[in-house]
């Protein structure tokens, strides 16, 4: 057997267990017992996130608001390192697994320490994990456990970005509900008592919330306030969609700007079709989400200091 197959055996194991007690152990003792396990193997120094490094920076949020490219753009960067994948989702879905298993997804920080010494400064690392931002308990973990971290949250035309979700819950079939003013007049029934579990249960989590939330995740306000509640204004920068696709490289220095990052040129920044799907929505409905969204739009542009037209 090679020493990849060797070292991905474990890997493969443990997850063929953990599929297993997911099976057959309600989620408090199912995370309890994967808890356990990676607690057990740092106390034993064999944790696989031994020697690794903590994020600088996360991408919260928003979904369907350009999160995937400007991560993707970013870990081009030549002084940023990706994570193990774009979207490690610890603070809300993976948060039992514990500090050891989230070190794991990130460079060591040998790796670091070998880079600042070659090039006169250490690389950075981060995450993108778009549903953190309304998620009922990972804003107050993630400043528990990062205090420090620098944070990007990427938004988009709320209506906009509604529909891209509800297009995408239709391709899942996610959405049994075949027209977006459906969904979107049914959202606060269908939310309502799964929002009031989560919010109650550290340990609960449903799918629909996120295949359902097209408004929840709009309000982009009441999102940001309670980040800002929990962050200082200088750990926190705000963009969107609209801004990466009409000025990426423009969006991207003030992002480096922001990370601390030496300047860059991107060559080859595709496109971003930020206009959502304005002919497919029916007027009717785009006008009543426009005039539900105008409050929260007013209160964002007061918090960030900036109107978006939207």
């Amino acid at each position: 057997m090679s020493a990849l197959a060797e070292a991905a055996a474990p890997a493969k194991l443990r997850s063929r267990v953990e599929r297993r007690l997911r099976r057959t152990l309600p989620p408090r003792a199912y995370h309890a017992a994967v808890g356990r396990y990676y607690d057990l193997r740092q106390l034993a120094g064999k944790g696989p996130g031994r020697g690794r490094l903590l994020p600088d920076f996360i991408i919260p949020g928003a979904a369907k608001a350009g999160t995937t490219s400007l991560y993707g753009w970013l870990v081009r960067h030549p002084f940023v390192r990706a994570a193990a994948q774009k979207e490690l989702h610890y603070f809300d879905y993976n948060y039992y697994r514990g500090e050891d298993w989230y070190r794991s997804q990130f460079p060591l920080q040998s790796e670091r320490d070998a880079f600042a010494a070659e090039h006169g400064r250490p690389f950075l690392t981060g995450e993108a994990s778009p549903s953190y931002i309304t998620h009922a308990w990972a804003p107050e973990r993630l400043a528990r456990d990062l205090p420090h971290v620098k944070l990007l949250i990427t938004l988009r035309n709320p209506i906009d970005r509604a529909f891209s979700q509800f297009q995408m819950t239709r391709r899942e079939a996610s959405e049994p509900l075949e027209s977006f003013a459906e969904a979107v007049d049914a959202e606060d029934e269908r939310l309502a008592p799964l929002l009031a579990r989560s919010a109650a249960d550290p340990h609960f989590y449903s799918w629909w919330i996120g295949s359902w939330s097209y408004k929840l995740r709009s309000r982009y306000a009441e999102h940001l306030e309670r980040w800002l509640g929990l962050f200082g204004r200088e750990q926190i920068h705000v963009l969107t969609l609209e801004q990466l696709s009409s000025d990426p490289q423009g969006t991207l220095e003030r992002v480096h700007e922001f990370l601390g990052l030496p300047e860059h040129r991107y060559e080859d920044l595709p496109h971003l079709h930020a206009g959502g799907y304005e002919l497919a929505i029916d007027p009717e409905t785009r006008a009543r989400l426009a005039e539900y969204f105008r409050p929260h739009n007013e209160r964002l542009y007061e918090l960030v200091g900036a109107d978006f037209g939207w």
